[in-house]
């Protein structure tokens, strides 16, 4: 069971360095070169089209109903810091909106994920202030229940322990250990670069059947072209 009313105020983020080295790939790649792990459930959506982030996590774990703890959360950001917050149980109220987004960025924060509700989506693409979010509500909340910061969550199914490593696209969300943040993004350089070189045979009319040698276990498997 999770430990309530607890904020760590000391935490080991990835290195700056691998924060921008991952941030120049997308959520695909990177979940690819890690080995197909770390994405958030595909209900996590940006709550704007154009919404990126790229940062490392301080994590919060609210109350339904309940933002109390991303006030908390607020004065433990720090300049390239991404608010990851879970829910005790499912929630989709509006735990946050633009008044926070303001709050968060002054401190240096660069975007939020939140398994559950935020509102004032036009406010927050205008400001540009990245939010991936489990649902659009306007419903508010209370401050009334502690939660805790800077605590191991799991968020939308993946695990998040605080100066974790979270990139967010239109594609999704996706979370790299910090411990292996460095590698990770040697390992999307390189299959970028794989990819990059299929894109241009791809280019020239090869097909996909002949690049990936298919033609033979597919015929193995007993597919059969039919001409009359």
């Amino acid at each position: 069971m999770q430990e309530l009313g607890i904020v760590h105020r000391t935490i080991n983020r990835a290195s700056r360095a691998d924060v921008e080295a991952l941030a120049a790939f997308a959520v695909s790649t990177i979940h690819e070169a890690m080995g197909r792990l770390g994405l958030m459930r595909p209900y996590i959506r940006p709550v704007y089209p154009t919404a990126r982030l790229c940062g490392t996590a301080v994590t919060v774990l609210l109350q339904p109903g309940d933002n109390w703890m991303l006030h908390v959360a607020a004065e433990q950001v720090q300049p390239g810091d991404v608010l990851v917050a879970a829910c005790t149980t499912e929630c989709e109220d509006g735990f946050f909106g633009d008044l926070l987004a303001t709050s968060v960025r002054a401190q240096g924060g660069v975007g939020l994920v939140i398994d559950g509700g935020c509102r004032d989506v036009a406010s927050l693409q205008e400001m540009d202030f990245p939010v991936f979010s489990r649902a659009i509500n306007s419903k508010g909340t209370i401050k009334a229940t502690l939660g805790s910061v800077n605590v191991p969550v799991v968020c939308a199914n993946a695990l998040v322990n605080p100066g974790d490593v979270v990139i967010g696209d239109i594609d999704g969300v996706v979370v790299v250990p910090a411990s292996r943040a460095a590698d990770v993004a040697e390992s999307a350089r390189q299959r970028e670069a794989n990819e990059e070189g299929k894109r241009q045979r791809f280019e020239a009319g090869e097909l996909g059947l002949d690049m990936y040698s298919m033609r033979q276990p597919l015929e193995a498997a007993g597919l059969r072209y039919i001409d009359s």
